[in-house]
């Protein structure tokens, strides 16, 4: 079977060894090796100051070492652009986490880190306690990779695509492999030239899936699949949470996050804005509540952390922060016809973060 040109990015499902030695040789080659003063800096960009307790440099070393993923002060500037800001994030073994964030929040930029393809201005990131730009092909071994724009070999089959990634990777399942086929609808005698971009993420998906590694690295996984294979690429993920793999879904289809991830975290110019659990998120968020009147919507007095707006002539809408008790109280004086009351959508929640602003970013990737 011929050898993928020299210049081909790796194929999805970048866990093999081979893939992680070419990664870290192509990234030498660009320039990004990191010398004397670079591990230098950061060796002192990950070094905790002088006043942290030694308990607590402990207790986040431990973190480190026992998470799938941790990043410690990660930065990662290009040029006088800075596209990552001191991220500190975990994500547990284990843990499906949505990675949520528009275009050029540094979404992208963190992948590109923790695949070692990018050498960190500074700080550091972790897989299962192996540092990914000092140790690539140790790092790589427990992960696979789906990029959002499927680089493949345009004159293999997909079922070629596959037989030479098995190759590869150690412990591709190939039972599971056929499973995923008929899941995804795949026909595999095709070349990968004849297919659209929506076949060709399904081949893609289905390498990396096969593999079963312990930690998959998501970016933008569904890009180009229609309603039915997003549901079943939802089942995938569920299966793998069962199995106890670590997921990271670097998504923007914010109902595919809220269905299958554990924790959400938000990230705006670089930086972890929120994060936490979907009941933790909307806790801190306002809740929305509808009410008609029989009659005239009245004039209420106004009341701390609450947000009052017309809804109709005999209606209004409440975003409530904190308790409900005082509009409750202030609404029994009024004749209500009917009162609905939601938790916000994730949607809402990451909104909430880009308020005043247009999700723009000179950043120039996710």
């Amino acid at each position: 079977m011929p050898a993928p040109p020299s210049r081909r990015p790796p194929p999805s499902g970048a866990r093999d060894t081979l893939a992680a030695s070419a990664t870290r040789a192509g990234a030498e080659r660009s320039g990004e090796t990191a010398g004397p003063e670079d591990a230098a800096a950061s060796e002192r960009s990950v070094r905790p100051p002088a006043s942290t307790p030694a308990s607590k440099v402990a207790r986040e070393a431990v973190t480190a070492r026992s998470a799938a993923i941790a990043t410690e002060r990660l930065t990662k500037r290009y040029g006088a652009t800075l596209a990552l800001d001191e991220l500190d994030l975990t994500v547990r073994e284990g843990e499906v986490y949505g990675y949520l964030g528009p275009n050029g929040a540094g979404k992208t930029t963190t992948i590109r880190l923790l695949l070692g393809l990018h050498r960190p201005s500074s700080g550091r990131a972790l897989l299962f306690g192996v540092d990914a730009w000092r140790d690539p092909v140790k790092a790589h071994h427990r992960l696979a990779y789906v990029p959002g724009e499927p680089f493949l070999w345009p004159a293999l089959t997909s079922n070629e695509t596959f037989e030479f990634l098995a190759r590869l990777h150690d412990g591709t399942d190939i039972a599971y492999r056929e499973v995923l086929v008929k899941r995804f609808d795949l026909d595999t005698r095709k070349k990968i030239r004849a297919l659209s971009k929506g076949n060709r993420q399904k081949v893609q998906l289905i390498a990396a899936l096969a593999t079963r590694a312990d930690l998959l690295l998501l970016d933008e996984p569904t890009s180009g699949l229609d309603p039915l294979m997003e549901m079943a690429f939802r089942e995938c993920i569920i299966e793998a949470k069962q199995r106890g793999q670590t997921v990271l879904l670097s998504s923007h289809i914010l109902s595919e996050v809220e269905a299958v991830c554990d924790r959400v975290g938000i990230l705006r110019d670089g930086r972890l804005v929120d994060e936490g659990t979907l009941d933790q998120l909307r806790h801190l968020s306002a809740q929305t509540v509808e009410v008609t009147f029989t009659g005239p919507a009245p004039g209420l007095a106004p009341l701390a952390g609450v947000d009052v707006a017309n809804a109709g002539s005999n209606a209004l809408r409440f975003e409530v922060s904190g308790s409900i008790g005082p509009l409750i109280a202030a609404l029994a004086e009024h004749p209500v016809a009917m009162l609905t009351s939601r938790e916000p959508s994730l949607e809402e929640i990451f909104l909430h973060h880009y308020e005043g602003a247009d999700g723009s970013s000179a950043h120039g990737d996710g």
